[in-house]
């Protein structure tokens, strides 16, 4: 059975075992990305090195190095006389990485329509069971996983490895954005509706509708965006000026 994580501070108490192992900067710049991208660490929270350097059990010089890589992530930002903070979430690179991400989504999803078998249908008809499952749950953390394992599967029933691994380059300040508008009146909902339109496009083997299917789903984001709407200001920078 798979040990769930408990949490100090909002960073996973498995991280403090793991920055024991070698490549100790890889792995905390792994678990401190995972915190902030899953907003367990907000934005303008302040992070301590002293008690970083505490809970992981190591030195300040890892730490630091990981803390550099996040900084060129764009998810801390480093103030010499203020100290370490969770970045806000940029307005602008938020809307590139949105533009991005659709563009190949949509080339994702026509060649996934040329390329699905039966047993992968099935497979994207178990995700989305899934996806109801957490709805029913009211489990917002788990509908995010699920969400983006229909992603994922995706691409992988697309065999565009380059591809889905550069989506996965931009994900970090999308995924932040999506899970503060998870909560919204009916979001759910729209999200399996539009999920279920692309998986239809595939089984029907309509790679155009399928194309469309996904570049309405993304877009989504990116309407909300432009319209600034359902932000809260605290955790936004807009930068478009």
């Amino acid at each position: 059975m798979e040990r769930k994580a408990r949490t100090i501070g909002g960073i996973s108490e498995v991280s403090r075992s793991r920055a024991q192992a070698p490549r100790t900067a890889d792995l905390i710049y792994r678990d401190l990305h995972r915190d902030i991208v899953s907003m367990r660490l907000k934005p303008n929270s302040k992070l301590s090195e002293k008690e970083l350097s505490e809970h992981f059990g190591v030195s300040r010089t890892p730490l630091r190095e990981a803390i550099q890589r996040l900084a060129e992530d764009g998810l801390v930002a480093v103030f010499p006389q203020a100290g370490t903070f969770v970045a806000p979430i940029p307005v602008r690179l938020l809307m590139e990485s949105i533009l991005i991400r659709r563009a190949l989504e949509v080339v994702i999803a026509q060649t996934a329509t040329e390329m699905a078998v039966a047993q992968d249908i099935r497979d994207i008809d178990a995700n989305l069971a899934e996806l109801e499952g957490a709805v029913n749950a009211g489990d917002l953390g788990e509908f995010h996983r699920i969400d983006s394992e229909f992603h994922r599967l995706i691409g992988r029933i697309s065999g565009l490895g380059t591809v889905s691994n550069t989506i996965e380059h931009v994900r970090a300040q999308i995924d932040r954005y999506r899970l503060m508008t998870l909560p919204q009146a009916g979001r759910l909902t729209r999200v399996i509706t539009e999920h279920r339109a692309v998986r239809d496009a595939i089984a029907g083997r309509d790679a155009a509708r399928a194309g469309e299917a996904m570049a309405f789903h993304i877009g989504q984001m990116l309407d909300e965006v432009e319209a600034l709407q359902h932000l809260d200001r605290d955790y936004f920078y807009d930068d478009r000026e």
